[in-house]
C-alpha cells in the first residue's frame, strides 16, 4: 500500500486552515467568494499565479468543496483538447438540467498550447464553466491574452519562513501528520529557510528527515535529508529572476552577490552558454570603453566554456564574473548607438557629403597626411553629438581625445 505524502495529508479542508496568502484571500475578494459558494452574481474565472507550494492547488480544491458547483480537475500535462471538449459538453448538460455551475481546475495551464487554451474560451465567456487555472509562470508570457482578459489574475506570494514553520508545527501536532516525530528547533528553522516559501517542499523534506531517524531530528540530520535539493526552474520565473539578479549584481560591482547567483544557476543546471552570452552583452553594454578588455575576456570565456563544458566551465565563468563586477563601468557606447538610432528613425538623415562618396568623390582629405591623424573636414551634414564619454577607467583617456578631435572637426 502506497502511503499518501505528508503534504497531501495535511492539505487544508477549509479557508480557516489556510496559512498565508491573506492578501489573495481577502474577504469578499474573488477567491473568498468562490470558496464560500457565493451565488450573488456570476462567478469569475481565476488564474492563480504563484511559485510551487504557495497554495494554488489547495485554493482550487477549496473552491471545489462548496456545494453550489460541480468540480472537475485536469492537469495540462496530460489533458487533450478532446478531454476539454468532453468536459465542456458535460458542463453544458449540468447547466441546462440543474442550473448548476461547473468549476474546472486546470493545473499547469502554461503547458497547454495556444489551440488547447483556445478551446476553453467560448465556455468561459458564456459562463458554462468557471475556470480556475494554476501556473508557476507569468500568465502574460504563458497564457493567451483572450483567456487572461476573461479571468481575474491572482498572484500568490511565496510563504514566509514563519508561515512555513507554522505548517511544519501543524504536521507535528496533527494525527494525520507526524505526531510521533520530534525535531530540534534549529532543524525546523533550517528546513523552513531552504524551502524558499514552498510549503510542499518543506513537508517533503520534513518527512524524509523523520523517516531516517528514531530520535529527535537534529540540524545535521535535516541537512542530510536536504542534500542535493536545489530549487531552480530553468523555464520559469526563477530562471528570469536569478539571471536578472546576477546581471544587476555584476553591473552594481558586487562580486560576492554575483558569485552567489552564479552558483545558484550552476547548481540548478542552467545552460552555461546562456550565462556566458549574457555576460558578453554586459561586457559591452555596461562596461564598454571603460575597459575594452572586458569584451575580449568575455568572448574568450564563452569559447572556453563551450570547449571544456561543465563542471570545469564554472571556473572561467567565475573568473569572468569577478572581473566584470570589479571593472569600471560605462554604458556610454550603448547610449551613443541608441541616440544615433533614434535620430535615424526620426528621419533625421541627409545625403552623404560628396567628398565621402564611393564614386565621384571630390575634395576628400586623407587624415594620415596630418601628424595629428585628424584633418578638418565635414563627415556629415549635421551637428548632433551622440557619444558622451564617461570619466571611468580607460574611457577617461578617450574623453580627452574626443575633446581634441571635436575642436578640429567642423560643426
Amino acid at each position: 500500500m502506497v502511503e499518501i505524502p505528508l503534504a497531501a495529508r495535511l492539505r487544508p479542508n477549509s479557508l480557516t486552515e489556510v496559512i498565508g496568502q491573506s492578501r489573495a484571500l481577502i474577504e469578499n475578494g474573488p477567491l473568498a467568494r468562490l470558496i464560500s459558494g457565493d451565488q450573488s452574481g456570476s462567478w469569475p474565472s481565476v488564474i492563480l499565479w504563484g511559485p510551487p507550494g504557495s497554495g494554488k492547488t489547495t485554493i482550487a480544491r477549496l473552491i471545489g468543496n462548496n456545494e453550489g458547483a460541480h468540480f472537475l480537475e485536469l492537469s495540462a500535462v496530460s489533458a487533450s483538447v478532446a478531454q476539454v471538449r468532453e468536459l465542456i459538453t458535460k458542463a453544458k448538460e449540468l447547466k441546462n438540467l440543474y442550473d448548476r455551475p461547473t468549476v474546472l481546475f486546470l493545473d499547469e495551464v502554461h503547458r497547454f498550447s495556444k489551440s488547447q487554451q483556445d478551446s476553453l474560451l467560448s465556455a468561459v465567456e458564456s459562463g458554462i464553466i468557471t475556470l480556475v487555472a494554476a501556473t508557476t509562470e507569468n500568465p502574460s508570457f504563458s497564457v493567451i491574452t483572450p483567456l487572461i482578459s476573461r479571468s481575474v489574475v491572482v498572484k500568490l506570494d511565496p510563504l514566509n519562513d514563519a508561515d512555513v514553520l507554522s505548517i511544519m508545527n501543524r504536521a507535528l501536532e496533527s494525527k494525520s501528520g507526524l505526531p510521533h516525530a520530534s525535531f530540534e528547533i534549529d532543524a525546523l528553522s533550517y528546513l523552513a529557510k531552504i524551502s524558499s516559501g514552498d510549503a510542499r517542499r518543506a513537508l517533503t523534506l520534513m518527512e524524509a528527515a523523520a523517516s531516517g531517524s528514531s530520535n529527535s531530528v537534529s540540524l545535521e540530520s535535516a541537512k542530510l535529508a536536504a542534500q542535493s535539493t536545489i530549487v531552480y526552474d530553468q523555464a520559469g520565473d526563477q530562471h528570469y529572476d536569478t539571471i536578472s539578479a546576477f546581471i544587476k549584481s555584476v553591473r552594481g560591482s558586487d562580486a560576492d552577490s554575483a558569485l552567489h547567483y552564479l552558483a545558484r544557476m550552476i547548481a540548478g543546471g542552467e545552460d552555461p552558454k546562456f550565462i556566458a552570452r549574457r555576460l558578453l552583452i554586459l561586457a559591452s553594454e555596461d562596461i564598454g570603453l571603460a575597459d575594452p578588455h572586458a569584451l575580449v575576456l568575455a568572448e574568450a570565456t564563452a569559447g572556453t566554456v563551450e570547449r571544456i563544458g561543465m563542471p570545469e566551465g564554472r571556473i572561467p565563468l567565475a573568473q569572468l564574473t569577478i572581473y566584470l563586477a570589479l571593472a569600471p563601468k560605462s554604458n556610454r557606447a550603448y547610449q551613443a548607438i541608441n541616440n544615433a538610432m533614434a535620430a535615424v528613425e526620426a528621419a533625421n538623415t541627409k545625403p552623404v557629403p560628396a567628398a565621402l562618396r564611393s564614386t565621384g568623390a571630390v575634395g576628400y582629405k586623407y587624415p594620415h597626411d596630418d601628424p595629428r591623424g585628424v584633418l578638418p573636414q565635414t563627415y556629415r551634414d549635421g551637428d548632433e553629438i551622440f557619444y558622451h564619454p564617461s570619466e571611468h577607467g580607460f574611457e577617461a583617456e578617450l574623453a580627452k581625445r574626443v575633446e581634441m578631435i571635436r575642436k578640429i572637426l567642423p560643426r
